[in-house]
């Protein structure tokens, strides 16, 4: 059992560090390219169809993640599953009271200094995901 609940962490958690990155460095800087008339349009395109992939993994992810926190991996340790909650309560907070916020600016019309923060802003997560996701493969490894 707790292989797969282990497994289906890293696989979850993987996918997001994967998703991250090309968001980080491909994704978000491309958005300045859109041209004005059609940036609003785009922008919500962008969150429909991003909420479409993101957020089964996102709930998979923090479903296994807790498991983790009640299910003693091998060896009893739970400092592992702690820091990696902790991570995602990073995570979490800043998707939903920084990214999802200024994505509804962009909503309205591209803005740079809006589109700047949104970039700035995103390394806090792609940071949290990257450090989650040598957490998981650390969780994976024999002890």
């Amino acid at each position: 059992m707790i292989e797969v609940l282990l497994l289906t962490h890293a696989a979850a958690t993987l996918v997001m560090v994967g998703v991250i990155w090309f968001v980080q460095i491909v994704h978000y800087p491309l958005m300045a390219r859109v041209a004005a008339g059609k940036f609003a349009a785009y922008e919500r395109e962008h969150q429909n169809r991003t909420t479409l992939v993101v957020a089964p993994t996102m709930l998979v992810e923090a479903a296994t993640a807790t498991l983790l926190l009640v299910i003693p991996l091998p060896g009893g340790g739970r400092v592992l599953p702690a820091v990696g909650i902790g991570l995602l309560a990073v995570i979490w907070l800043s998707t939903f009271f920084v990214q999802v916020r200024l994505h509804s600016r962009l909503a309205d019309g591209f803005d740079a200094a809006i589109h700047r923060r949104l970039v700035q802003s995103n390394w806090v997560r792609t940071a949290a995901w990257t450090g989650r996701g040598i957490l998981a493969l650390v969780m994976l490894s024999p002890a």
